[in-house]
């Protein structure tokens, strides 16, 4: 009996330690000043209607929610039938798999970014400021967290039965994928998806470096306002915390 109240207050412990910065950052979004007092002299929701008043703010935010969507879209369509076609022609080469997505994290991003800056600043594909070099940059990044959850979700398959039933039923290989594989595997997507929505849309250095303020995204956009008000900068902040707290209750309800 006393070791659960214990696991209990070690859990709500580390509830209230890793709260404490993102309560302290929500009141402060809210407050008028906050100087040298413990509280602040006041609360008021300024901050916030000027944020989701600023047209600059609006575009940053739906030019991260377009490139989030647009490399989740573009991973599904090609890491999804890969994993497939892995597990199910070609299981060998499972392992070196995991070994090739583990390669983008060899390379710092910054380091990757000058190389990209290289080769697409001129030349036949000049994609340096535009939304195209973030997608594929972006490819790169989820592709590890989706292929390694699909993986998981098919090896507790047996995919080759699985497939050959269906078959033996009159499914052609393209319709057992879809009405058997895919809704066993719905999960582990789902999951990867929403962690890597959540993953693109705090990811900074690729997008501060190859687009910048042609194609300003959120975490660009809140990197030039950072000598404004701290307040405005916390609401910023909070805006895109609630955000993602919500895409992930969401994708749980969905999962459900």
């Amino acid at each position: 009996m006393h070791a659960k109240h214990y696991h209990r207050c070690v859990v709500a412990g580390l509830i209230a330690l890793l709260s404490i910065p993102v309560l302290a950052t929500l009141l402060y979004s809210f407050s008028r000043h906050w100087g040298a007092t413990i509280l602040p002299d006041g609360l008021t929701l300024d901050w916030y209607l000027t944020l989701w008043q600023e047209p600059r703010f609006l575009t940053a935010f739906g030019h991260s929610l377009i490139i989030a969507v647009a490399t989740l879209i573009f991973g599904t369509l090609i890491i999804v039938p890969a994993a497939f076609v892995v597990f199910y022609y070609f299981p060998k080469l499972d392992r070196w798999m995991g070994i090739l997505i583990l390669i983008q994290f060899a390379v710092p991003p910054v380091v990757s970014s000058v190389g990209l800056l290289q080769i697409y600043a001129d030349g036949p594909l000049p994609l340096i400021g535009t939304p195209w070099v973030l997608i594929g940059c972006y490819f790169t990044i989820v592709l590890p967290f989706m292929y390694r959850a699909l993986a998981n979700g098919l090896q507790g398959l047996n995919v080759r039965d699985l497939m050959d039933a269906a078959h033996l039923l009159g499914a052609s290989t393209s319709s057992a994928f879809l009405r058997v594989v895919l809704p066993n595997i719905r999960k582990g997507l789902m999951a990867s998806l929403f962690l890597s929505f959540s993953f693109l849309l705090g990811e900074f250095v690729f997008a501060n470096m190859l687009v910048g303020n042609r194609y300003e995204t959120l975490n660009v956009y809140l990197y030039n306002m950072r000598m404004t008000s701290g307040h405005f900068t916390s609401a910023v902040v909070m805006s895109y915390f609630m955000f993602t707290l919500v895409v992930t209750w969401i994708a749980t309800r969905l999962s459900r």
